[in-house]
């Protein structure tokens, strides 16, 4: 494979003694910080960085306000290092640092980067999921978790002027596979033939307005899902929707507002698609977005919806 994931992103911020609040509370490392940036590392190493807008040399933002400015993706190798640099050098905002990282513009504006992966594999234990043929969970309960730790950034996700055109860009030039789409609307594009269901996803909404939706953090599991939801809940921090899950690519999602800008959405449990994967059609709409979800969120301290009154102490079936 060619390109491996995401390897760092960088958000141009209003505020960053919130995000550094924020950040530290989704479950991430700060491993630098200086007065105007914070970098912050996922289990796999995987970089989350916040810069004052005001720092030098941060790429143009695709709108205006906190958002993302920059995505850098990790690639196997220097050869290919090497070989996409004679592609992107013939395309809009060719940089080359001479230090391994090179990129350009995309479409939509946005400052695209590739450099030698520099994340690391992580080994863990996951709790299996009991099925009627599969009973691979044996006298072991499933984990709770108190809060979530991200292992790595697993997708991001874009409104965009033209969808078509961005996802011609990302296929055409550096291997991207589409997995779904909504025709002429949007595109699930992951970075290789076999991986999980996409690691960008591009948006045309009606207006044509360039923008960032959401950054996504793979998780373990689905229990991790809601103790990282209710952990942020806990926190004071807003949820936009969920917990919930996606019938498109399976994965259950809790998103939350995010200071940084745009949403951010903890996931886990998405499909896994390899070359004999067929890329299907869709109608937007909102059982195509989610099979279920909960609006608001889930309280951390009750353990209920938000604005729901929580137990009294006695058995939940007491009705006298």
């Amino acid at each position: 494979m060619d390109v491996l994931g995401i390897d760092e992103i960088t958000y141009g911020v209003d505020d960053l003694a919130t995000c550094k609040k924020f950040f530290a509370d989704w479950g991430m490392t700060l491993v630098q910080e200086t007065d105007k940036s914070l970098v912050f590392e996922t289990m796999n190493r995987c970089r989350v960085i916040a810069k004052t807008t005001d720092f030098p040399g941060l790429p143009a933002g695709i709108e205006d306000g906190p958002t993302l400015r920059e995505v850098v993706w990790g690639v196997s190798s220097d050869d290919v290092i090497a070989r996409f640099t004679d592609i992107v050098k013939n395309l809009p905002g060719y940089v080359n640092d001479n230090a391994g990282r090179i990129g350009c513009t995309d479409p939509n504006g946005l400052a695209v980067r590739f450099q030698k992966t520099r994340k690391i594999d992580v080994e863990m234990e996951v709790a299996g999921m009991n099925t009627w043929t599969d009973k691979s969970r044996r006298n072991q309960r499933s984990p709770i978790y108190e809060r979530a730790t991200p292992i790595e950034v697993g997708h991001v996700v874009f409104f965009v002027k033209d969808v078509n055109a961005v996802e011609k860009f990302y296929t055409d030039n550096f291997g991207f596979v589409a997995s779904d789409r909504y025709p002429n609307k949007g595109a699930f594009l992951r970075c290789a033939p076999e991986g999980g269901h996409h690691d960008i996803f591009l948006l045309q909404p009606p207006h044509g307005k360039p923008g960032l939706n959401h950054v996504a953090f793979a998780v373990r599991d689905i229990h991790e899902v809601f103790g990282g939801g209710m952990a942020m809940s806990r926190l004071g921090w807003e949820t936009q929707l969920g917990p919930g899950r996606h019938p498109i690519s399976s994965a259950y999602f809790w998103y939350f507002k995010s200071p940084a800008g745009g949403l951010i959405e903890y996931y886990a449990d998405d499909d896994y698609l390899d070359a004999e994967w067929e890329a299907r059609e869709f109608e937007p709409g909102p059982t195509v977005f989610a099979e279920w979800a909960i609006d608001g969120g889930l309280d951390g301290h009750t353990r209920r919806q938000v604005g729901t009154k929580g137990p009294d102490g006695k058995f939940l079936t007491d009705k006298r």
